[in-house]
């Protein structure tokens, strides 16, 4: 008889597995091979040097983490939940599964009676809880409340973006002000940052044209926008044009006054952090709007930045991008020149799918790098380099990373740095219902390592989830170290119950 995985079926998992927490007793039959070892799932950069040198350094950062110890690893996990995020886990990691459920979230049936609830109950209680903090910032201070007993921070992100009219962006802009009013109510230090997407804030129609003058300014450097205020360099000489290939339509009055508000907006959100002292992050979004989502934010950061030794405001790079590490160089040297602090969230980037076919209509080749490696040689360069700038006091990094091999070398390099704990300019960061393994590594290792938090209603994020699942499946997929370890731990209470 086939079992329906209903949200009643999820409830009863506490039941289910209470004796596995406390007493011996009968103990359910799980469809997961509980026996394998964690396999390495990234491409390792080749190894250069001596023999000796190459074996001591492998050493050094294999030791910085330990997964060994599963018990430790998930000891402020339950059975209850270890057993959902195998469970989520494992359906998030098939493709046949994310396609149906894209389908089916983005089709007519639910609109059908009855149908609508089934299917939100379900999710609610299956991927909606695995990934998502809460429905509201009441529920998402519990969830930042549990991580910060665990020793992890909380990065609030309410799952809001593309507004397209200013009444929309004037809403987001209130939805952003009481997430980051809401932090006075959490416990001291447990949440790290207050994520913001520009999209939200600035119509995305104005986004994209104030973008096409950025790329045509750098086509045509003689030419001087009216507009354009202070800000740091935002195009290298190797970023993407080709969204842009003719001369854009002048700004309008009306879209002067509204890029105004959108300046008027984010500074507003920037300040309330600055009071609050708690540091405000734009996300970065599709390249086709970058250039207009650094221009704010650089502008703000020249503002805010400026009025500390640790930055308030921080951008965010894509290193799967060709033109990351220029990028990331040439804005933080125009800052080091200005005496100017600056923070970035680095990223590996979750537009690849459509950056890839945007270029490829419009016949240019695609501003992702060519191969995996080339990514995370990327990423690690860009890390490496900010690790750099941390010591020496003029950059701060969030290093938001699912890669092992990439969490390792960057713990093992800020170790020999002396960067630990205490230095708030350094974060390592994951999304919240994933990469659990490493990010509990991280903090036993003894590092800031913070959870990428979403929250809101259901109906409002599930859209933002599905799109960030069509664009991160090889994110998803690659879940493949903490599936085995959490199995591997379960397997092990297994035992304990059965005195085995």
């Amino acid at each position: 008889m086939a079992i329906r995985f209903t949200p009643k079926l999820f409830q009863r998992f506490s039941q289910i597995t209470k004796p596995l927490n406390s007493s011996p007793s009968t103990l359910p039959v799980l469809p997961f091979n509980f026996d394998e070892k964690p396999e390495s799932f990234v491409v390792k950069k080749p190894e250069t040097g001596t023999e000796t040198e190459t074996s001591t350094k492998t050493k050094t950062e294999s030791s910085i983490l330990n997964f060994e110890n599963t018990q430790e690893l998930f000891s402020t996990f339950s059975t209850t939940k270890l057993i959902r995020s195998v469970f989520n886990l494992n359906m998030a990691s098939i493709d046949p599964v994310v396609d149906m459920g894209i389908w089916v979230m983005r089709s007519k049936l639910l609109d059908v009676p009855g149908f609508r609830q089934a299917i939100l109950g379900s999710v609610k209680h299956s991927f909606y809880e695995q990934f998502v903090a809460g429905k509201d910032l009441k529920e998402t201070s519990e969830t930042v409340q549990k991580l910060y007993g665990d020793g992890l921070r909380g990065m609030l992100n309410y799952g809001l973006e593309h507004a397209y009219d200013n009444d929309s962006c004037d809403q987001n802009y209130k939805t952003f002000l009481n997430t980051i009013e809401s932090t006075k109510l959490f416990p001291p230090s447990s949440v790290s940052f207050v994520i913001v997407k520009i999209s939200a804030i600035c119509r995305m129609d104005l986004l994209l044209k104030i973008s096409n003058w950025l790329r045509w300014e750098k086509q045509n450097p003689s030419f001087k926008l009216p507009w354009k205020q202070n800000t740091l360099p935002i195009l290298s000489d190797i970023s993407p044009l080709y969204h842009t290939l003719d001369k854009p339509d002048p700004l309008t009055r009306q879209e002067e006054q509204d890029l105004e508000l959108a300046h008027e907006r984010l500074s507003k959100l920037c300040q309330r952090c600055l009071e609050l002292n708690v540091p405000l992050t734009v996300d970065a979004e599709d390249t086709k709007i970058q250039p207009g989502i650094d221009y704010l934010t650089y502008n703000s950061a020249i503002e805010y930045n400026k009025l500390g030794d640790t930055p308030i405001v921080y951008g965010t790079l894509q290193a799967y991008l060709k033109d990351a590490k220029e990028r990331m160089l040439i804005a933080t040297e125009a800052a080091e020149k200005m005496g100017l602090p600056i923070g970035f969230k680095i990223v590996r980037g979750a537009y690849m799918s459509s950056e890839s076919k945007l270029a490829a209509s419009l016949g240019f080749e695609s501003p992702i790098h060519n191969t995996i490696q080339d990514t995370h040689d990327c990423y690690n360069d860009c890390a490496s380099f900010m690790l750099d700038k941390i010591v020496s006091g003029s950059g701060a990094a969030v290093l938001a990373t699912h890669n092992v091999e990439s969490g390792k070398l960057a713990a093992t390099k800020a170790r020999e740095l002396g960067i630990g704990k205490e230095n708030e300019r350094l974060q390592f960061a994951q999304l919240y219902g994933m990469s659990e393994a490493l990010s509990y590594g991280l903090k036993n290792a003894g590092f800031q390592v913070s959870k990428y938090l979403t929250f809101g209603p259901v109906e409002e994020v599930i859209p933002y989830l599905l799109r960030r699942a069509e664009e991160n499946r090889g994110m998803l997929s690659s879940s493949n170290l903490d599936r085995q370890l959490m199995g591997m731990e379960l397997k092990r209470r297994m035992k304990g119950c059965v005195g085995l």
